[in-house]
């Protein structure tokens, strides 16, 4: 702790753990270790007694209003996903003046450590079949559940996933993250029309669904042979397909196209079990989703890279571009002539400097 906020957070800690009865006031046998997150700038701790482990907690980076509202979103959505008997962290304490929240430690298997481990055999997607099954099937029901009695005032950010955010936060930040900044290149002609007509629609698939938005492999923990899904707290309504999409094209995990057919038909099978489903149409609202958050994972690794200077995330802008120009070959995109040809050119620009 080297900073007045911190020690701070500390002393908040302590107070949570002995109002939760979680330790009691002998201090000294606590160990408060640091942790680091992926991208974000919020700050972790693991507490320990006498190397057993008892929780985590998590504050904000500073306690401006975002920031503390951010904080407010993780304790708020993270109840109401508890109460739905979704596989999150419970939570044993809360500091709202500060956004100091005290929660379960699910240990540090993540799903990505999983599976990059299981990938050293030969059949490996068979190794974790089992346990992606288990995840598509959770996310359904979160999705179906966690939207019963959702509050949209819960939300720190936008309340909905909705055409705006996709022209600026996905299509955009990939054009000037990631094509623009990290690969220095021109802005082409025709592209903003494309993306328009992407968003267009996208927009038109139902979004009264909870979505997660960043449902990928790293946010996802295995304990005791269980998946729990984390950093919820950017939750809002939203369309099916996108977590999934998400899910699946995850450069941290690169699953093989026919492993992620076979994960698309799990999961529809249960989703079928809570409500109807038209496939086909399921099929096309997948496709348009996956290239929205494609493009948002290519512009957020670059910008990550680039401008955060966290060079760990330069390793999968080649696996994430490799997935969008495979989307774009899809018929469905071929209208997405400009972004094809961006894409492709990117893909070969990658490629050399591998």
């Amino acid at each position: 702790m080297n900073d007045k906020n911190d020690t701070k957070n500390l002393s908040i800690i302590h107070d949570l753990m002995r109002d939760a009865g979680i330790a009691d006031e002998r201090k000294n046998n606590l160990t408060i270790t640091t942790l680091t997150g992926d991208g974000s700038s919020r700050k972790f701790w693991r507490i320990t007694e006498n190397g057993k482990k008892l929780c985590l907690a998590v504050a904000p980076p500073s306690i401006t209003k975002q920031d503390l509202a951010e904080a407010k979103s993780a304790r708020t959505i993270g109840l109401h996903l508890l109460e739905k008997d979704v596989r999150v962290p419970k939570q044993y304490g809360w500091n709202e003046e500060h956004g100091v929240l005290l929660f379960e430690d699910l240990g540090d298997t993540k799903l990505h450590d999983f599976v990059i481990k299981k990938k050293t055999n030969d059949n490996w997607t068979e190794d974790v079949r089992s346990c992606y099954s288990d995840v598509v099937e959770s996310l359904a029901v979160m999705q179906v559940n966690g939207a019963r009695e959702f509050e949209q005032s819960w939300c720190w950010d936008t309340p909905q996933y909705d055409k705006e955010l996709m022209l600026e936060r996905e299509s955009s930040y990939f054009l000037q993250a990631f094509w623009v900044d990290y690969l220095g290149n021109e802005k082409p002609d025709g592209l903003q029309k494309e993306f328009v007509a992407l968003a267009d629609k996208a927009e038109q698939i139902p979004s009264e669904y909870f979505l997660h938005r960043d449902f990928q492999s790293r946010n996802i923990m295995l304990c005791h042979q269980e998946p729990y899904f984390i950093d919820f707290q950017g939750g809002r309504l939203g369309p099916l397909a996108y977590d999934l999409a998400s899910l699946l094209i995850d450069p941290y995990t690169a699953l093989p196209l026919e492993f992620q057919d076979d994960l698309l038909e799990i999961y529809m099978n249960k989703l079928e079990t809570v409500i109807d489903v038209d496939r086909d149409g399921f099929i096309e609202q997948y496709h348009l989703l996956a290239l929205q958050r494609n493009l948002q994972i290519v512009g957020a690794f670059a910008f990550l890279t680039k401008q955060r200077k966290k060079v760990f995330f330069e390793q999968f802008l080649y696996p994430a571009v490799y997935s969008l120009n495979t989307l774009l070959t899809n018929e469905l995109s071929l209208e997405l002539q400009v972004l094809r040809k961006m894409v492709a050119s990117a893909l070969e620009s990658l490629e050399a400097t591998k």
